[in-house]
């Protein structure tokens, strides 16, 4: 049997009455329900937070309850944690950032302090920590249906992202000393707890994100009056926060384009003032399963409207908030791609669901996603270019506003992605931990569609190998990945993946971009795509869902695609191996045994030997001897007789009319007969799409289907019956399914013709008694640049 072409059987959990067989959600599906009204404070100066919360959690489950199990991420930051215990290296290196983290979280006190859980009557719930989850006992079981309500209290002290790589912490500016604090999986956060894996309770090791239940909150931040605050949910008391001509600004944003709510100016008078005390900023947030936020003097703070008639929000607040460092890149884009995403996301899945959308600008580069509000990296580099002109002023401010070309479509791709994040995970709320592809994949499968929106050119891929690679087509930069020995499938969990970046990211996308443009076709995938997003909208899928539903709604058995590209490390490697031209013969022997002696003369030379004898003025001897002659020295086999002309006549008498019909039919078209071989050389199953070049000039496009591979998945022979002359036949021409080696995908093939640069072989040299002789300078700098190894010697000073 061709496994290749087997429908997915223990791959896919069985379905049920939560889970339907074609991807649904079932009739008994459930999830449940956390509710959170937090107030916090943050001491700037302490870099610390100190927070209480009353938390209602309701059980919709069958089960009952006699624990809860909550996450506490700010215990990944612990010296002992698991995380930490468990990390490996590949090398005897070590690199300056090593040692600024190992120095940080040596010396600092991080991770939940002063944590304790009350019921509403006051009495204490006792709680047992497992490193980054907690497990708090009920007095008694939560029955189905019933809901409980207890209170937490929590401090911890705030991570420096830049020392500690996290998904949240505080960006120090040493010139101004302020600082940028960006506050994510800060509070305790109810477990989820589903019908296909109970409580979710895997510790978190930095890398597998989250899943988590949906609920409403109301949140009370206590900040440093000198800051702006950016938030999940709706500011609910702009009139204690803002000023008037703030709050004037606020509404009347309008949708044509971004305007300043804090402006640029005054976000530096913020930065520059001292407080004189605290503020609290009140949010509200509902039906959302995460909650995030943001504080610094340093924010400008813009917005924009995105518009979408009929929909539940119908005026959605965009809005950017950044320090002047990011200037001028931010204010003219990020708000921008905020609505962007929010186009065409939408038109994939559903209405934006929720009245903000937000970008902050926190670390370098990468970002990270929460409802409602994005951390995003990218800010011009300082120094900034250098002028044309130092003495001028214009040339001066002319280099100020200078931006790389990699900020550019590095914040726009950013953007895009976290925000697209709020569509996946943050609404179709996929389990990161276990299957990251699920919100990463899908998301940079859109991201990437969005971005050939903005720009046709968009460089969504970065060179690989130093290759140079299309960075506009996934499909060419995907393959090397896939040929790499060091990799796992798709479906692997989170922690185990080898390669994060390409195997939950880049690869997923590559699938799905031709899983739309090559194999289903737009119109079938969009159509399924849309039914996935609206069936799952503020609920929990899994991969058998996703894979259910598209098969489900489009008509189209995907078993094959799913198997190659998520359960295999198979790549995509279409080779044509040989063409094969025939005509039919006629059945004359008058005509056809002239053509085969023609043939055959073609294809079997006159022997060397014999050319060199007549070269040699060798004459045979049947030619210098006459009587040596009969019938056969001046009749081939292929001098026709008349018992070969009735023989040919008796067979054709033989056919049936119809046969007859069909063949002196054929005889007068006088068609071409191509026989085609293919070879699947990667292992994946892929349509083949061909080109075929005619000899007169013209062409025509024709799609094989991947179903050609169903009874052999390695080697299949296809059939072409054509009215003219092929000059070759090319497959995937148009780069679209991720084939890895284009050299074999032409017949006949062609001799491909570069540039090559000439270079100068130039041996490093080193003497080291003209060495001895340099001078230390005094200026001798240590470069801190990630992956910069430190010196290291054996510890035993050898």
């Amino acid at each position: 049997m061709n496994q290749a072409f087997a429908q997915l059987g223990q791959e896919l959990p069985s379905p049920n009455v939560y889970r339907t067989a074609s991807g649904a959600p079932g009739h008994a599906y459930w999830q449940q329900q956390a509710d959170y009204d937090i107030d916090a404070r943050l001491d700037a100066d302490a870099r610390r937070i100190d927070a209480t919360a009353r938390i209602v959690y309701t059980n919709n489950s069958p089960d009952a309850l006699r624990y809860l199990w909550l996450q506490l991420d700010q215990n990944r930051f612990k010296r002992d944690s698991l995380d930490r215990r468990s990390r490996t290296v590949s090398s005897d290196r070590v690199s300056y950032r090593n040692l600024r983290d190992h120095q940080a979280v040596s010396i600092g006190d991080y991770g939940y302090r002063n944590l304790s859980f009350t019921g509403d009557s006051g009495k204490d719930l006792p709680f047992t920590v497992v490193d980054t989850m907690v497990r708090v006992d009920l007095p008694e079981p939560l029955a189905s249906g019933e809901y409980v309500s207890f209170n937490v209290e929590w401090t911890f002290d705030i991570i420096e992202r830049d020392t500690v790589r996290s998904r949240g912490g505080y960006e120090q500016f040493y010139e101004s000393d302020t600082q940028i604090f960006f506050l994510s999986q800060w509070f305790p956060r109810l477990a989820a707890y589903s019908d296909y894996d109970g409580w979710h309770n895997k510790a978190f090791l930095g890398s597998g994100e989250f899943t988590l239940e949906f609920g409403d909150y109301d949140v009370s931040l206590t900040v440093p009056d000198n800051h702006v605050v950016s938030s999940t949910g709706a500011l609910a008391n702009a009139s204690d926060v803002l000023s008037s001509e703030q709050q004037k600004r606020l509404a009347s944003a309008g949708s044509d384009k971004p305007r300043f709510i804090v402006t640029p100016e005054e976000a530096l008078e913020n930065e520059k003032s001292e407080p004189s005390g605290t503020r609290t900023w009140r949010f509200e947030a509902e039906n959302v399963r995460d909650f995030a936020w943001a504080s610094s003097s340093k924010f400008i703070w813009d917005a924009m409207v995105h518009e979408q008639p009929g929909a539940e929000h119908e005026r959605v607040l965009a809005m950017s908030f950044y320090p002047n460092e990011a200037e001028p890149v931010w204010s003219k884009y990020s708000t921008q791609a905020v609505v962007h995403t929010m186009d065409v996301y939408s038109r994939f899945s559903f209405d934006y669901p929720y009245p903000t959308a937000q970008s902050v600008n926190t670390w370098e580069g990468g970002g990270m996603e929460y409802p409602m509000i994005t951390f995003n990296g990218y800010r011009p580099d300082p120094p900034r270019a250098k002028p044309d002109d130092p003495d001028s002023a214009e040339s001066r401010a002319a280099a100020e506003l200078a931006y790389s070309r990699r900020i550019k479509y590095g914040l726009i791709g950013v953007v895009i992605h976290e925000v697209g994040h709020i569509y996946f995970p943050m609404v179709v709320n996929s389990d990161e931990r276990q299957w990251t592809w699920m919100d990463e994949g899908l998301n940079t499968f859109l991201e990437y569609v969005a971005e050939l929106e903005w720009e046709e050119d968009f460089p969504a891929f970065r060179r690989i190998s130093n290759s140079l690679i299309n960075e506009t087509n996934v499909l060419d930069m995907i393959p090397e990945y896939m040929m790499s020995p060091n990799q796992v499938p798709v479906m692997t969990q989170s922690d185990s993946v080898l390669r994060l970046g390409p195997n939950a990211y880049s690869k997923p996308a590559a699938a799905l971009t031709v899983l739309r443009e090559t194999v289903m076709g737009r119109e079938l995938f969009d159509f399924a795509f849309r039914e996935y997003a609206r069936r799952w909208k503020f609920k929990r899928p899994t991969p058998a869902d996703f894979f259910r539903t598209m098969e489900d709604a489009s008509g189209v058995d995907l078993d094959w695609f799913w198997r190659a590209w998520f359960y295999t490390t198979d790549y995509v490697d279409m080779a044509i191996t040989d063409v094969r031209a025939y005509r039919l013969k006629t059945g004359d022997p008058d005509v056809d045994y002239p053509l085969d002696r023609e043939e055959h003369n073609r294809d079997n030379p006159v022997p060397v030997n014999i050319e060199r004898n007549q070269a040699a003025g060798i004459v045979p001897r049947e030619e210098r001897f006459e009587d040596l002659k009969d019938l056969y020295s001046d009749n081939d086999r292929y001098t026709v007789t008349n018992k070969d002309r009735n023989d040919a006549a008796d067979k054709f008498k033989k056919l049936e009319p119809w046969e007859q019909r069909a063949f002196n039919q054929a005889i007068e078209d006088d068609d071409i007969f191509y026989f085609l071989d293919f070879e699947n050389l990667g292992g994946v199953p892929s349509p083949l799409m061909l080109h075929i070049q005619y000899e007169d000039g013209s062409s025509r496009e024709l799609e094989l289907a991947a179903e050609i591979w169903r009874k052999n998945a390695v080697k299949v022979t296809h059939r072409l019956i054509e009215e003219k002359p092929i000059a070759y036949i090319e497959v995937d021409r148009r780069h679209q399914t991720a084939d890895a080696d284009y050299s074999n995908n032409r017949f006949p093939s062609v001799i491909h013709q570069s540039r090559l640069a000439a270079y100068k072989s130039k041996p490093k040299k080193r003497n080291l008694m003209a060495d001895m002789l340099h001078e230390l300078k005094d200026s001798a700098k240590t470069d801190t640049e990630n992956g910069k190894a430190a010196p290291l010697k054996p510890a035993n000073g050898g």
